[in-house]
């Protein structure tokens, strides 16, 4: 029988399509991964830059054209950094924005609080290759996968064999100390 706490396939499928619809049904498309978001805002084709009222603050946003109520408006889920925010018009027919978050390492669920939000918890982010790390990144990751894979195994992790590598020169320094019902955690 079911844990009752855990929603069904069914729940779980009707609570993706409701979400889904719900952003489908924005003015505007959005994607982002940790460091930044990027909305696309649609505007009539042909439209120029100077037909365009965009505003972008540490808390706010407002996207459409000028004379006209914005087709993206509100304040932002969090905060971000401005002076690495940027916006284009691609193809005069959409605008690009990119928000810098000033937290990148955080999911928003929605661009503006007035928005539906999505289910954070379900984001799978891009794969990345330990080569594309910096040498401090990368030498964590590997060592705590290398953790992983000794617990899989039954296996002494890093730290505990140099823990028992530690204990076992001691103990062949000090042949007089009986360690016989010492207990090494």
């Amino acid at each position: 029988m079911a844990d009752s706490t855990e929603p069904t396939k069914e729940e779980l499928a009707a609570a993706l399509a409701k979400e889904r619809a719900e952003q489908d049904a924005l003015p505007y498309k959005w994607s982002q991964v940790l460091e930044e978001l990027t909305v696309i805002v649609p505007v009539p084709q042909g439209t120029r830059a100077r037909d365009l009222s965009v505003v972008i603050s540490p808390k706010k946003i407002s996207v459409g054209l000028k004379g006209q109520d914005p087709v993206l408006v509100g304040d932002l889920y969090k905060d971000i950094k401005v002076d690495d925010s940027t916006w284009t018009l691609d193809d005069q027919k959409e605008v690009t924005v990119t928000l810098a978050k000033s937290n990148n390492m955080e999911w928003w669920p929605h661009v503006v609080t007035s928005a539906p939000k999505i289910d954070v918890t379900k984001i799978t982010p891009e794969n990345s290759k330990l080569s594309d790390l910096d040498g401090e990144t990368r030498s964590m990751v590997e060592k705590m996968m290398f953790d992983q894979q000794q617990k899989q195994l039954g296996k002494p992790t890093s730290d505990e064999r140099k823990k028992q590598d530690i204990m076992k020169k001691f103990q062949a320094q000090h042949p007089e100390l009986d360690f016989s019902k010492a207990k090494f955690s």
